[in-house]
């Protein structure tokens, strides 16, 4: 029978996967299945696909429909009240930690290497806040090599996308195609969809590969940075103090929406893991 509740994990997943700094994978974490993910990803391409299908399908149908829906809305919420919708994303990732921490079970194995390994993601993460985009405009002349571009594009950020903590649409925004991507996704442009939809499938499927074996081998390990790449991205997100006492209570309402907003997806969700 299909997991047809992935639809809204699916859109909520789809609408971070929007907006640069917010990790798709992050959104998993939160929702508590980024391990029946991972695993159903690779479970696809064998004997047993059609038990990962029912769970995968309705997640790509959320995702879809998220990303088509709802991409302006997200894309205008950052827009115009840029701050409190990323104190409310803040929120949100930060209410994810102590269940990572549960999860990762921090107070039993973690040793120093662990820690060292946390920092190196948090570092890795961190350090995206010092790029700069170096694009404005969506690009109007398609050529092999700008279809070669947005091909590559997508294989990279959804290869990072997959990783909690780091944002495709960040990746996207560094290498200087995000505006083109998604005006691409808003007028229906099948050219660039179609281009970047392969390179983000054929991403997705060798990254959690990667993924899985380390999960399988070295789990601690994995989720020390696991843990870091999610530390990290805090520091990417956080939009810095607000300059008025109006914008200075909406940041601390929306984190405290989205620290509530992980609580009860955490009493939903994890109570089955």
């Amino acid at each position: 029978m299909f997991e047809w509740k992935n639809i809204y994990r699916g859109m909520l997943m789809g609408a971070s996967d929007v907006v640069p700094g917010v990790s798709g994978g992050t959104i998993a974490v939160v929702l508590g299945i980024y391990d029946q993910l991972i695993e159903s990803i690779n479970g696809f391409f064998s004997r047993e696909w059609k038990k990962h299908l029912k769970f995968l399908l309705p997640l790509g149908l959320g995702i879809v429909t998220s990303i088509v829906l709802l991409s302006r809305v997200i894309n205008w919420l950052f827009e115009n009240y840029p701050g409190p919708t990323k104190f409310f994303f803040l929120g949100l990732i930060i209410g994810v930690l102590p269940y990572l921490a549960h999860k990762g079970d921090m107070k039993h194995k973690f040793r120093m290497k662990h820690y060292v390994l946390l920092l190196i993601g948090a570092v890795i993460v961190a350090s995206m806040v010092f790029f700069q985009a170096g694009e404005t405009e969506p690009m109007t002349d398609f050529t092999l090599s700008t279809y070669l571009l947005l091909f590559a594009a997508g294989f990279i950020a959804s290869s990072a996308m997959i990783l909690p903590g780091i944002s495709g649409s960040f990746i996207l925004l560094i290498i200087g195609v995000y505006t083109t991507v998604t005006h691409g996704i808003e007028e229906f442009k099948f050219d660039v969809i179609a281009v970047v939809g392969i390179g983000i499938i054929l991403g997705i499927i060798l990254m959690s590969k990667v993924v899985r074996f380390f999960l399988e081998n070295y789990t601690t390990g994995t989720f020390a940075v696991i843990i870091g790449l999610v530390v990290g991205s805090v520091f990417v997100i956080f939009p810095g103090w607000p300059d008025s006492v109006g914008l200075m209570i909406a940041g601390i309402l929306c984190f405290a929406g989205g620290l509530l907003a992980a609580y009860l997806l955490g009493r939903v969700e994890y109570k089955q893991s």
